[in-house]
């Protein structure tokens, strides 16, 4: 940011800055009447502060926390824009198209904006898809403002009103001024607070209190469709206390005024999680406190976002740190925005009760299996999914494996393992990664800030944990391509082994019930819908080689009709000598094709492997 000298010959273009900073620093108001949710459609009114002249309005492109220009600009509708009473003609940059040029009149200061929201009923994608049923609705406030381009969201400040559906709830982390009925009126605050702190509303709401009488106080707020939904048991809600006080012991201190978890709860609203910094925006089934197979398939969820507090909102890669909603982001170190987190997340989960030990292995075997069956290794280096992220969460699942799709998830979560074991075993069992985590993520506890990092500053800090060639180490994980396998150094030093067995783990059978979705990879290469249609296809396995894709369905197997049953208990006879041979629906054309594959079924596990258990060690409770 350039700054005025303050030099003598200039008082009067000093003054006038003055004066143009103070037009601009009055708040921004927002009122928005979202009392037709149900509808997915929200009517927003804006009073901007203005200098008459060209001016721009932007509309929000890069969320944070979606890494990519994700700002949902075709479901704007009805812009209008006035001054003084008196309507404005607007044009849209045809380059920047998120961009909205005007003229604001001599004499005028403020503009009055109307807009509406569309809410889509698609649930593919993340906050701009599907978020609102009959009784329920996720306001992300992104998608309802314009604010003058080139202005820092730190600089702007919003005063925010919501009017809500009669009788509905709410639970945010935005700071409330007054509410009446269903008039909420919110306290000013930067732009990028407003941003960051999403509204969870619903006809049927209940709050938890996860940290009672404690400071900062962390409540668990859930909307659902049914009032049956929000019964979680006293046991699952203590796990839900215990995790805020293991993430409060692994990093020794907390980065925000107060923190909800946001739950949404619906089997017609999209299904993911987005990080916040005094909230987390967790949208999933509808029976996901209440049936524990779903519980248990989605115990990382909450972990995870919770964690980003720490890792992504405080500590963030300067790449990420980005000054407003128009500066392309830069994914670099997403391996550790989202590899650590995923980790930590995963770690937190066990430590907490969430999950037990066992089943946290399983899913850990799953995740290992899948990054060490992929095809797309030989030519794409990890880091390349972190750079192109912005291109690969919207990429398809079919040829997920020869593709690679966002990996620096899970292969990220077996790189901070496989560093968690180094720590441990160069420092003799006195250090650890949660060491590094009070180091790098903790320091003195208050209200949200951000301090960006680069690769540097976390191999400094690694180094005076325990001193190791952090940069080789890294720089191995990332760039790798070749026929190498994923890095299972950590699973393998902390005491176990990736093998296979005839017999799908509990976890499996959990992720199959919940997904609807059938893997037979690691037998002849099929990742399946449970009605035959075909995911992806791994390269070089049986079913590859003789010639079946994704995009086709399979209708029968061994002139039986098609089911996962069948197709199962013809993968097992193979190994006795069984034929296999699936008729399959390409398009309008019918193949038979017969896979030369003799080795029945097969289903990753985790087996110790004769080493200390260090695995065991980290998933133990520390608070």
């Amino acid at each position: 940011m350039h700054t005025p000298k303050p030099i003598r010959i200039a008082n009067i273009i000093i003054v006038a800055v003055a004066l143009s900073a103070s037009a601009v620093a009055a708040p921004i108001t927002l009122r928005l009447d979202a009392t037709e949710a149900a509808r997915k459609i929200y009517r927003a009114e804006l009073t901007i502060p203005a200098n008459p002249g060209p001016f721009t309005l932007f509309y929000p492109k890069w969320i944070p926390g979606e890494h990519a220009p994700t700002g949902p600009i075709t479901d704007l509708a009805g812009l209008k824009i006035f001054a003084g009473g008196k309507t404005l003609d607007w044009k849209r940059d045809s380059v920047e198209m998120f961009a909205f040029h005007l003229t604001v009149p001599a004499g005028v200061s403020i503009l009055d904006v109307k807009l509406n929201f569309l809410s889509t009923p698609d649930a593919s994608g993340f906050s701009s898809a599907a978020s609102a049923t009959s009784e329920l609705a996720i306001i992300s406030w992104n998608q309802m403002v314009l604010y003058p381009q080139g202005k820092a969201s730190d600089g702007l400040e919003v005063t925010a009103h919501l009017r809500l559906p009669p009788e509905w709830k709410f639970g945010t982390a935005l700071p409330v001024a007054r509410a009446e009925g269903n008039d909420i009126e919110f306290k000013t605050v930067s732009l990028t607070t407003l941003v960051d702190s999403p509204i969870l509303a619903g006809r049927h709401f209940r709050r938890m209190e996860l940290s009672p009488g404690a400071t900062p106080a962390h409540y668990l707020d859930v909307a659902a469709d049914t009032d049956e939904a929000l019964n979680a048991s006293p046991e699952l809600i203590a796990k839900y206390r215990r995790l805020v006080k293991e993430a409060q012991a692994l990093f020794g201190a907390t980065h925000y005024r107060e923190y909800h978890f946001l739950l949404a709860l619906s089997d017609q609203i999209a299904h993911f999680g987005l990080e916040h910094h005094e909230s987390s925006d967790v949208q999933t089934r509808l029976p996901f406190l209440t049936d524990a197979a779903t519980q248990m398939v989605g115990a990382t969820l909450l972990p995870h976002e919770f964690v980003h507090s720490w890792n992504g909102k405080y500590r963030r890669p300067q790449g990420l740190a980005t000054p407003d909603y128009e500066q392309p982001m830069k994914g670099d170190l997403l391996w550790v925005y989202e590899g650590l987190t995923e980790y930590l997340g995963w770690m937190l989960a066990a430590r907490s009760g969430l999950v037990t030990p066992g089943q946290s292995r399983e899913f850990l075997a799953l995740d290992a299996a899948a990054l060490d069956n992929r095809a797309g290794r030989e030519w794409r280096p990890l880091a390349d999914t972190a750079v192109a992220a912005q291109l690969l969460y919207a990429a398809r699942t079919d040829w997920e494996s020869l593709r690679r799709g966002v990996d620096f998830y899970d292969e990220g979560l077996l790189i901070w393992l496989e560093a968690d074991i180094i720590i441990r075993q160069q420092s003799q069992g006195r250090k650890s990664l949660d060491d590094f985590c009070r180091a790098f993520h903790g320091g003195p506890s208050g209200p949200p800030q951000v301090k960006p990092y680069a690769f540097e500053n976390l191999t400094e800090v690694l180094n005076t944990i325990a001193p190791y060639d952090w940069n080789g180490f890294f720089q191995a994980r990332l760039n790798a391509t070749g026929t190498d396998r994923a890095p299972l150094g950590g699973v393998e030093a902390g005491g176990y082994r990736l093998t296979y067995t005839d017999k799908a783990s509990n976890g499996q059978k959990a992720r199959e019930q919940i997904s609807k979705n059938v893997s037979e990879a690691y037998s002849v290469g099929l990742r399946l819908n449970e009605d035959g249609s075909i995911m992806d296809v791994l390269p070089e396995m049986a079913a590859a080689n003789a010639g079946i894709g994704p995009g086709m369905k399979i209708v029968a197997v061994n002139g039986r009709e098609y089911s996962t049953d069948a197709l199962r208990a013809a993968i097992r006879n193979t190994k006795s000598g069984g034929p296999l041979e699936l008729l399959v629906l390409n398009g309008k054309a019918f193949s038979t094709f017969r896979l030369n594959y003799r080795d029945g079924e097969k289903y990753p596990i985790l087996q110790p492997n004769g080493q200390p258990a260090l695995l065991d060690e980290i998933l133990k409770p520390r608070a």
